[in-house]
């Protein structure tokens, strides 16, 4: 019975071009991944200079600003929503961030009305912004850790909507 001399050859040529498509396959998924990030989150790693008195924001894809900030030193994701009155906090958030849940009441959202309890925050910080005693409300209605950022700190704020860019400055 004959052997091919070739056939330890042609098997590791098999098993390179493997390699070689999982490798790819590895390198494309971990770039578009991170240009879905991009889009879904355009200031994730927003960089703020040491004195600024501005905070411009990029637009995502689905028409939101979302923003990473602190709120008391602990890092939270923002999204900025001119209607909602009071920042809002995912109920399971409230205690690692350090929140008192105070009185209760009910707010009105887009999905109906929801008990929520009245807090404040001792300080709130996005970009180069830092506020103190911040009216707020914890949601247990709210599903995710973003953090709604409402005209309770927003009025402390005044912005300037050009394209997809929201430029913000303090309040004069």
């Amino acid at each position: 019975m004959a052997t091919d001399p070739h056939a330890a050859t042609r098997r590791y040529g098999y098993v390179l071009g493997g390699i070689s498509v999982a490798a790819f396959i590895a390198v494309a998924s971990l770039y578009f991944n991170g240009a879905l990030q991009d889009r879904q989150d355009p200031n994730r790693n927003l960089v703020v200079a040491a004195g600024a008195s501005q905070l411009v924001l990029q637009r995502n894809r689905a028409g939101h600003y979302i923003a990473p900030g602190e709120i008391n030193g602990q890092p939270v994701r923002f999204l900025l929503d001119t209607g909602a009155t009071l920042v809002a906090v995912p109920a399971q958030l409230g205690a690692p961030l350090g929140l008192q849940a105070g009185s209760r009441g009910t707010a009105l959202t887009a999905n109906g009305p929801v008990e929520v309890r009245a807090t404040r925050i001792d300080t709130l910080t996005l970009g180069p912004f830092r506020l103190t005693d911040v009216p707020a409300q914890i949601n247990p209605g709210m599903i995710g850790d973003d953090i709604l950022l409402g005209m309770s700190a927003l009025r402390h704020l005044e912005f300037t909507q050009r394209g997809d860019r929201l430029t913000l400055r303090v309040a004069k």
